[in-house]
């Protein structure tokens, strides 16, 4: 069973904005771990964005296996898959609807059109299944 809503703990979602901030003028990529059954990342992964675009993102493929593993061998899950958007909402694009692969996972975007925003207002998490986004409850504590 995986929960329906998603929890980060505060210093997690810090990281993931600074993540994103500090990859401007390209879209910053990255992997949470943690449990999907409870809902709750309690690690950030940042990766490389393979197709270092201001637009796109791609989590580079010796990231995304270095991290995937490291996650199981730590006996914990892929909670979710995190992206930055520098200029639009944390919505998911159509081409990030097209490209999700992972249904069980949480998609976390950040939009950085507010230089000034908290990871609250920043971050918005998703469910994408077969090109279908819905936007799940996210709590930062």
């Amino acid at each position: 069973m995986v929960s329906e809503s998603l929890t980060i703990p505060r210093p997690v979602a810090g990281e993931l904005l600074a993540h994103a901030r500090a990859e401007v003028p390209n879209e910053a990529c990255g992997l949470l771990a943690g449990s999907l059954a409870a809902g709750v990342a309690t690690a950030y992964h940042p990766a490389r964005n393979a197709d270092a675009s201001p637009f796109v993102y791609t989590v580079h493929p010796e990231d995304l296996v270095r991290i995937v593993f490291g996650i199981e061998d730590a006996g914990e899950d892929l909670v979710g898959i995190f992206h930055s958007h520098t200029h639009t909402p944390a919505v998911p694009s159509p081409t990030d609807r097209r490209q999700a692969r992972y249904p069980d996972c949480f998609y976390v975007l950040a939009t950085l059109s507010d230089p000034d925003a908290d990871v609250a207002d920043a971050l918005r998490a998703w469910r994408i299944i077969d090109g279908e986004s819905r936007e799940v409850p996210l709590t930062i504590r």
